[in-house]
């Protein structure tokens, strides 16, 4: 039988929203509420909704009408929505998804237990939404025996991108004190976390906005950018977890952060450094801030401190206007910087935002067909640079049994590449091994445990 008040919670979208997720589902179960292994079981059924794109609102929007619907069978089931789209849609909902229980934007997560309470005692539909967040809004749980955690140092953003709707949904850019970061990841990091991941919207801009360090604190390694003082206090507090952040921007990779990336050896030698597009016409059309030149300058900065440095990317092909030859020139550079991997997203117009305005020129079969020359190019750009490895000894941090093969185990590299290995006794996830690899794929490593590595043999993995 189930629960009233057993929740499960459905995500879409990106990091920050898996861990406005996680913050939920620790906020409930603090507040009494149980979680649910699984939607059937549920009595409440949540889902963490995006706005970046078109699509990703049509598949929460889908997704909560089916759940409406299965309360003709199910008539204790409450339905809700949290998150993205709740800030831009608000009272539209209701109208879109007749028979939705309660909604609430991502500045008003912390009053989800009461808004959950109000409406299991009969009163709902309930809305909240807010239009800034403060340090109050900040939810800091986190489950526990996870090996990996995210840590949220920015909300919102202050770019204000042609194309994108994040700055009207979560707002202008806020970042949290140094000292409660710092507090966290030591926390985490006692723990037992392995590798701590920093959030924000555009992360280099942590502290740009508001003070974060207190007047006259100086930096042991001489840092005076907000953001590279930050990653040398947390690589103090890690206590020997990875550390990584996303999502980087080319204006933040200054001559100090890429000296705090290569000085610090707790951060992993990765970034996700969105790119959008190689042609400086519809870079400065996007209103990104920078154009090829600056992209190439300021990864060139990173590699001088950090010459094995991996990069992957986003990009954009379709964006209003743009030409064969504005891609030709965007698959120009993506082979010059040579990423391992790209997020590639065919342009969809987002209500409120400048570039909704503009005529789409592009038409659905060729961004379709743009979108696939670049996978494919990036695919083989992969190959190439995942070479390099074969031989080498690789960190690697166990997460467990291959998703696709139970006969294998998989895990992480410092370089943030998917190795595959044979399972060894002993082995558990979360521990840190070296792989020596041994063949490679698009977007995968295989390779064999190095026995001195295995915490099973009395040897630390380092």
């Amino acid at each position: 039988m189930t629960a009233a008040n057993s929740f499960f919670i459905k995500t879409y979208g990106c990091q920050m929203n898996e861990r406005d997720s996680e913050s939920v589902q620790v906020l409930l179960s603090a507040r009494g509420f149980s979680a649910s292994p699984s939607e059937g079981e549920a009595g409440v059924i949540l889902i963490n909704t995006c706005s970046v794109r078109g699509k990703a609102e049509d598949k929460s929007i889908g997704k909560a009408r089916l759940l409406v619907a299965q309360k003709r069978i199910r008539p204790g089931l409450r339905v809700g929505l949290f998150g993205c789209m709740v800030q831009r849609l608000k009272d539209d909902l209701f109208d879109l998804i007749p028979g939705l229980d309660f909604a609430v934007g991502p500045h008003r997560l912390g009053l989800l237990p009461d808004v959950l309470a109000s409406v299991l005692a009969g009163e709902g539909p309930r809305l909240e939404v807010g239009e800034e967040r403060s340090e109050g809004d900040v939810l800091r749980g986190h489950r526990d025996g996870a090996m990996g955690a995210f840590v949220n140092i920015l909300y919102g953003c202050n770019r204000r991108c042609a194309y994108c709707i994040v700055p009207t949904v979560r707002g202008g850019e806020w970042s949290r004190p140094a000292a409660d970061v710092v507090a966290e990841v030591r926390r985490l990091a006692d723990g037992g976390v392995r590798e701590i991941t920093l959030l924000g919207q555009s992360v280099m801009s942590y502290g740009r906005t508001n003070a974060v360090w207190p007047e006259g604190e100086a930096s042991p390694g001489g840092f005076t950018e907000p953001f590279a003082r930050l990653l040398e206090a947390v690589h103090a507090a890690a206590g020997g977890a990875w550390i990584r952040f996303t999502s980087g921007h080319p204006s933040g990779c200054t001559a100090e952060v890429a000296r705090a990336m290569g000085t610090l050896p707790l951060v992993c030698p990765h970034l996700h450094l969105p790119l959008q597009s190689g042609s400086d016409r519809i870079l400065a059309r996007m209103r990104r801030g920078y154009d090829a030149e600056g992209y190439r300058q300021a990864v060139a900065r990173l590699r001088a401190q950090v010459p094995n440095l991996v990069l992957t990317t986003d990009v954009i092909v379709g964006f209003p206007g743009e030409t064969e030859e504005d891609f030709e020139a965007t698959r120009r550079l993506v082979g010059e910087i040579g990423f391992v991997n790209a997020f590639i997203f065919k342009y969809s117009p987002r209500p409120g935002t400048p570039a909704a305005d503009w005529e789409d020129t592009v038409s659905p079969e060729e961004k379709m067909r743009r979108n696939q020359v670049l996978l494919e190019d990036i695919d083989r750009q992969a190959l190439t640079l995942h070479a390099r490895w074969i031989g080498s000894d690789l960190e690697t941090v166990v997460e467990g049994v291959s998703r696709r093969n139970s006969e294998r185990w998989a895990g992480r590299t410092r370089y943030n590449i998917t190795a595959i290995f044979p399972k060894v006794e002993g082995l558990h996830p979360g521990d840190r091994i070296k792989v020596r690899i041994e063949r490679v794929r698009a977007q995968t490593l295989y390779g064999q445990v190095q026995a001195e590595s295995n915490p099973a043999n009395g040897a630390s993995a380092g």
